[in-house]
């Protein structure tokens, strides 16, 4: 625990001393993830808002599923620092939460919260074009067993255009 606070520490004092760079104040694309060795692929409707100069917020809206055994959604909301690298190539460090909902084939549902981090580069293109690479690790908190519950590593490939 002393670790990861003084990792966050960390970033944040890295946040407040880096240089400017512009990044966009609003971008709205789709994230394509996976998480549990590829069993459960999905996709999410992703907005971004810069708040600060280098400070956004990301919302996302998701769907998963696996074949003949789970449906399931949830919202995601993270607050992100994002750093220069080169003039068009960043990267991004941010923290969240989030709510969700799982259908299963064989009957029944659960509900579930979780917490996430997210670490990621992306690449602003001279066109109001976006792509991003990140991963995004998350604690669900709900039903013993259910989908949701538990750590999942959540990889994801996003591409946004930017306004």
């Amino acid at each position: 625990m002393r670790t990861l606070v003084l990792t966050l520490l960390l970033v944040f004092a890295l946040g407040v001393h880096c240089e400017a760079q512009r990044i966009a104040k609003n971008a709205l694309g789709v994230r394509i993830g996976d998480d549990d060795g590829f069993d459960s692929f999905g996709a999410e409707i992703s907005y971004q808002r810069a708040l600060f100069e280098n400070n956004r917020l990301e919302l996302d809206l998701g769907i998963r599923g696996e074949k003949d055994v789970y449906d399931a959604f949830k919202v995601v909301g993270l607050f992100q620092w994002v750093m220069p690298l080169d003039e068009s190539f960043h990267w991004y460090v941010g923290a969240g939460g989030g709510l969700g909902n799982v259908d299963y084939d064989g009957g029944g549902s659960a509900s579930f919260g979780l917490l996430a981090g997210n670490l990621g580069l992306e690449y602003d293109f001279k066109i109001p074009l976006i792509l991003s690479l990140d991963v995004r690790p998350e604690i669900g908190f709900g039903e013993e067993d259910a989908y949701g519950d538990g750590f999942d590593f959540d990889l994801g490939l996003g591409v946004r255009y930017q306004f």
